[in-house]
């Protein structure tokens, strides 16, 4: 398993690796020279002919460096399920997720009563509160859950979805920091739970849907400009026939596909979707408008069993073959990998340059989120969130801002 290394507040010392292949948003430089100082890194670079002497250095010759990863869309790990609700959980789900390399997360909720989604988003509050070290930066809450269309819930909960009231979202927004907001296109109130969340600095989301392509356009204009999870739990021409009839119509895969404007994301574990897929999303969307996720369930890092999806009271009993996850009637539920396998995955099965790939786990999410200005790649001025992978891509450092590194002030 990786080591850790949390910034420290106002450690002035500068520290530097050297001689690995560093991975930038638009190429990999060899024999690279990272450098950062009070957890920001000040130099990025080829090898200088010398190596200031004050410096605390790391030789890494034959190792990657990379920015840490950001993941958008992820359920809980290490046994524990963010819908717990409580401050322990969302920490142990947080440290095994940072364990491989993810320096940014956004706990994201699932289908639930009211109370149980209140009481994640103010766990997860009281977790960016704690200065705790141990664990990564936690962006906001993705409130992914309820708002989907039951006939496309996936192993979700069917009876837990609902249409957007704005008295009960206003409440959850209310509740604490919502940076990404998901609901299906085709639900009474959508709109207005989309331009509200749009307000609110949100990247505004469709998943979970049934949606055609006039209710994706509809959507869009409110602000919607993004879709989880590309081909799960997501309509089809065929699906959306069947739902409105003939003339067959557009249904967000094509809307998704047509639109420069849009992003979307895939889980490249190795069992939602085929390598020609994630090549073909790759092509049609550039490695600029799509993200990896994890979409990872508290199986993450246990041994094969049955495992709660939700909250221990309101769930959906799904399987872990240690691979991935699956429902009771045999679908696919949720993934059981880290972003790390996920990178390590797309570089083994398809042709896409390393360097994009690791663009759509850092950078790509960080601007679709607002927060590249401090994060998702490696420059100047930006977090030293830091990971030093193998030749086999596998984490063995982890470099990062945890809730202690930053000072009230910042």
């Amino acid at each position: 398993m990786s080591k850790l290394f949390p910034h420290r507040p106002n450690d002035s010392k500068r520290y530097a690796i050297l001689g690995a292949t560093a991975i930038l948003p638009d190429r990999c430089i060899e024999n690279a020279y990272v450098e950062w100082s009070e957890g920001i890194l000040t130099r990025i670079g080829p090898m200088p002919k010398r190596i200031p002497k004050s410096l605390e250095s790391l030789e890494a010759s034959g190792s990657y460096i990379a920015p840490g990863w950001i993941d958008i869309h992820v359920h809980g790990g290490a046994g524990a399920d963010f819908m717990d609700g409580t401050l322990e959980a969302i920490q142990t789900a947080c440290r095994s997720h940072l364990k491989h390399g993810t320096t940014t997360i956004f706990p994201t909720t699932t289908t639930g009563s009211h109370e149980s989604i209140l009481r994640m988003i103010q766990a997860v509050e009281a977790a960016k509160r704690s200065a705790d070290a141990s664990l990564p930066s936690i962006e906001g809450v993705h409130l992914y859950g309820p708002y989907f269309t039951p006939e496309k819930s996936g192993c979700h909960r069917k009876e837990a979805c609902r249409a957007p009231v704005r008295s009960e979202f206003e409440e959850y927004f209310q509740a604490g920091s919502i940076a990404i907001a998901t609901c299906a296109a085709e639900l009474d109130g959508c709109a207005n739970f989309y331009r509200y969340a749009k307000k609110q600095g949100c990247l505004v989301t469709c998943g979970h849907s049934n949606s055609s392509w006039s209710e994706m356009a509809a959507a869009h204009k409110c602000g919607m400009s993004h879709v989880d999870h590309f081909w799960c739990a997501m309509s089809s021409v065929a699906s959306v026939r069947t739902r409105l009839g003939t003339p067959m119509q557009g249904s967000m895969l094509e809307f998704v596909l047509a639109h420069p404007t849009m992003s979307t994301e895939v889980i490249a574990d190795g069992y939602h979707l085929a390598p020609e897929l994630l090549e073909f999303a790759w092509q049609m969307k550039k490695s600029s408008m799509l993200c990896l996720v994890s979409d990872t369930s508290r199986a993450l890092d246990m041994p094969p069993g049955k495992y709660a999806f939700g909250h221990p009271e309101e769930n959906v009993w799904i399987e872990s073959t240690g691979k991935v996850g699956l429902s009771p009637a045999g679908g696919l539920a949720s993934s059981v990998v880290a972003l790390d396998h996920c990178v390590r995955h797309m570089a083994k099965v398809t042709k896409i340059p390393l360097w994009e790939i690791v663009r759509m786990a850092t950078l790509t999410p960080a601007e679709r989120t607002g927060i590249a200005a401090d994060r998702g790649s490696l420059e100047a001025g930006k977090r030293a969130d830091l990971l030093l992978l193998d030749k086999r891509l596998q984490v063995q450092k982890v470099f990062y801002t945890s809730p202690s590194s930053i000072s009230p002030t910042q």
